[in-house]
């Protein structure tokens, strides 16, 4: 370990200051642009001793977790807290435009849709059980450390106020002193709430469960790995208003706003497309809001998720034709000759992106394409795909979810 005194320079991709070292970039978490901080180093890695130049873009931070300073360890779950919006919503604008200019694209991407305090409708917890009793919160960055919360400004207050019942339901099914995950989402019916990794849940921790949720109250569903404990009531979300029972611990979007931000500059680009195809559907999250104008055609993997769209568009009033089908789009993308029926196709796939199926639409006739993704990167390979194949981009929105986190979701738009 070495002490040295340093000055950040830019804000890594993870959120941390980097500073110029004489053996490549320090990477000091917790600094800002600007700021001159004396620092214990080990290898590329700082931790603050003292700050003798402080950024003026420094913020307090929102939540008493937050920090080297935070209680009980610093809590993994935010980064950049210390910073102020305007340099915070440039920095996650900055994350895509900089991965557009790797591949080459000149794209201009419009201003960050930003993401308020409270908006989080879907917190993924570790929870672990003590002597001392249940920690629930978030791993300390880089650690197995759990950082025990008793509030979370991301959080929802639907959740937030529900700390001591997630616990308690931690509580019930935990077997040993191994963590595990809880994930809690809060629905219109009330928090569907999904563990996994539980080991050897037996007759013992189903009945603590059922018992625990027959004595609360706004508890829709439990489940462990999937399998449903107990449901007192179908969890539901609405989507563009069709109403959907997602799967036990199945994707959904963070918050509402973000989604509502997303189906809206989708379905602005849809426009009067007749024929739709939703690649990568999911439970729906925009092939059931595009079917109110247009007959849509549903792709996805998962064989639980398209059956709660599948059901959720049966029971619908006012759609247009939505049709299904499970295929593993990473194995059988849909081909050039088979998109020929769509006017537009929406894709949304995981982190790892559509780079396959992005070749197909390259060679294919589509006119419209609205690209959905969670990772920049990957989303600008399947960009430079596209524009490669003959499409122009016409618009690229980031949009924020993760507050004060480095993750950023986005939505491009092209024509061909």
């Amino acid at each position: 370990m070495s002490t040295e005194t340093v000055t950040i320079g830019r804000l890594g991709s993870g959120g941390d200051g980097i500073a110029p070292g004489p053996d490549g970039p320090i990477y000091v978490p917790f600094t800002l642009p600007g700021e001159t901080v004396a620092i214990a180093r080990v290898k590329n890695q700082g931790t603050v001793i003292s700050t003798s130049v402080a950024s003026a873009d420094r913020i307090a931070p929102a939540c008493h977790h937050f920090g080297p300073e935070g209680r009980n360890g610093t809590c993994g779950g935010c980064s950049l807290q210390h910073a102020s919006d305007t340099l915070y919503r440039e920095f996650k604008r900055g994350i895509v435009a900089d991965a557009l200019k790797a591949k080459g694209l000149s794209a201009t991407v419009a201003p960050l849709i930003p993401c308020a305090p409270g908006e989080r409708r879907r917190v993924v917890f570790t929870v672990r059980k003590t002597e001392k009793g249940m920690l629930l919160g978030f791993n300390q960055a880089g650690s197995h450390h759990i950082v025990d919360i008793d509030r979370c400004p991301v959080a929802s207050p639907g959740i937030v106020s529900r700390l001591d019942v997630l616990r308690a339901l931690a509580a019930a099914i935990a077997t040993d002193s191994q963590g595990f995950r809880l994930t809690v989402l809060e629905t219109l019916s009330g928090l569907d709430i999904a563990f996994e990794g539980v080991r050897k849940v037996g007759d013992k921790q189903r009945r603590a469960v059922t018992e625990c949720v027959l004595a609360l109250r706004g508890i829709a569903r439990v489940s462990s790995d999937a399998e449903v404990l107990i449901e007192p009531q179908k969890p539901q979300l609405d989507f563009g208003g069709v109403l959907v029972a997602p799967p036990p611990g199945g994707f959904t979007q963070a918050t509402k706003e973000a989604e509502d931000a997303m189906a809206a500059l989708v379905l602005g680009h849809v426009g009067k497309a007749k024929r739709v195809a939703d690649l990568f559907s999911g439970s729906g999250t925009f092939a059931l809001r595009m079917a109110r104008g247009a007959r849509v055609h549903a792709v996805e993997g998962d064989d639980r998720a398209l059956k709660a769209l599948d059901h959720a568009a049966r029971h619908a009033q006012g759609l247009k034709p939505v049709t299904v089908e499970k295929r593993d789009l990473f194995r059988r993308p849909l081909m050039a000759s088979e998109l020929k029926a769509f006017d537009a196709v929406v894709f949304d796939p995981p982190r790892a992106g559509a780079e396959d199926q992005c070749r197909e639409l390259a060679r294919s006739g589509v006119k419209k394409i609205a690209a959905v993704s969670c990772n920049p990167v990957t989303l600008a390979r399947d960009l430079a795909i596209l524009v490669a194949g003959g499409y122009r981009i016409t618009g690229v929105t980031p949009i924020d979810q993760f507050l004060w986190s480095p993750h950023v979701e986005a939505v491009a738009t092209l024509e061909k």
